[in-house]
């Protein structure tokens, strides 16, 4: 068993997993500068916050009011700045440039929950079962892992389950087309017969990873979530361990509505990961400091990729440490 890119020892209850890899060609200074680019909204306005200043309650009540115009929201920027008034109270900081480098490893260490390797099996089959509503960029990201997933040795194998929209159907198997990867799909049909034909599918041909695309819903349509508790329990019946992972695919332009979309997403299907994207438009970035603080009730599930733009390397595995530079500029 050899772990791949992260060089993490492999999990003792998988009996061949190894970490998805970082997507290779891609230098991590050119994805941390369009990290930063893409979170330069949030970073530029609370990076300024401390040039120039003195180190007084005045810079704590411009952090506090910068980060919950961030999206932190109030449980995150309370713990920070709490944690950040007693570090330079004891350390006696009184620089503002060194207050700003305190505040980012804080956020890392905030962040940090979120932190996880998405185990890639590479002996059996593992399903993944990923939902998200409309114009989140689901789909999109389910071609980019493919695309992943095969770099780091692993076969693929699709399910078009969004059978609502004939766009989406035709875009997976586009993608399907992009990366040599068959895909199953009907004209229509049931969405959860896609998904049971799938695992079968997959079991059949030794893929290691199944990746079940469903219909982009809002979490106030329950009929429609009551099928995404179906598609779930079908693909159970199909494998009696399945889905081994649940991803929700969220736009990281949605702000606080993110942390809405996570528990009412969990609470239907008990989700095990998120994939975060968009981070190149109108992204405020805190939100996710909101979902590791459990802010409104939310489980602080991992982030396993975030995105910052269109092509394949633009998904990459998230870092607290990263993000958090990215964030604070």
């Amino acid at each position: 068993m050899t772990p791949i890119a992260s060089a993490a020892a492999p999990s003792p209850t998988v009996a061949e997993s190894v970490s998805a890899p970082e997507p290779a060609p891609a230098p991590k200074t050119s994805w941390m500068q369009r990290l930063r680019q893409g979170l330069s909204r949030t970073g530029s306005s609370i990076g300024s916050l401390f040039v120039g200043v003195k180190v007084d309650e005045a810079l704590f009540e411009e952090l506090e009011m910068a980060l919950l115009m961030a999206d932190a929201g109030i449980e995150a920027t309370e713990s920070l700045l709490n944690k950040l008034r007693t570090k330079v109270k004891q350390q006696r900081i009184e620089d503002s440039a060194q207050v700003k480098e305190a505040l980012k490893a804080l956020l890392t260490e905030h962040l940090k929950p979120l932190e996880k390797d998405f185990m890639l099996p590479l002996d059996g089959t593992s399903v993944v079962m990923i939902a998200g509503v409309n114009g989140a960029g689901k789909t999109t990201s389910i071609g980019k892992l493919a695309h992943h997933f095969q770099a780091a040795g692993a076969s693929v194998l699709l399910a078009a389950g969004d059978t609502f929209r004939a766009a989406a159907r035709e875009q997976l198997v586009e993608w399907g087309k992009r990366n040599n990867v068959a895909v199953i799909a009907q004209d229509g049909g049931d969405p959860a017969a896609v998904a049971f034909d799938a695992v079968n599918a997959g079991k059949a041909r030794k893929a290691n990873v199944v990746m079940v695309d469903t219909a982009g819903r809002l979490p106030t349509q329950l009929h429609l979530m009551e099928e995404l508790k179906k598609i779930k329990r079908v693909i159970n019946k199909a494998d009696g361990e399945a889905p081994h992972e649940v991803l929700l695919v969220v736009d990281g332009n949605t702000g606080q509505n993110v942390i809405t979309q996570i528990k009412a997403f969990d609470a239907a299907l008990g989700l095990t990961g998120l994939v975060v994207t968009k981070l190149d438009g109108t992204a405020k970035g805190g939100t996710l400091a909101a979902v590791a603080a459990g802010s409104q009730g939310v489980r602080p599930i991992p982030v396993y990729w975030i995105g910052v733009g269109e092509s394949l390397h633009d998904l990459q595995p998230f870092s607290a440490a990263e993000f958090a530079n990215a964030l604070l500029g």
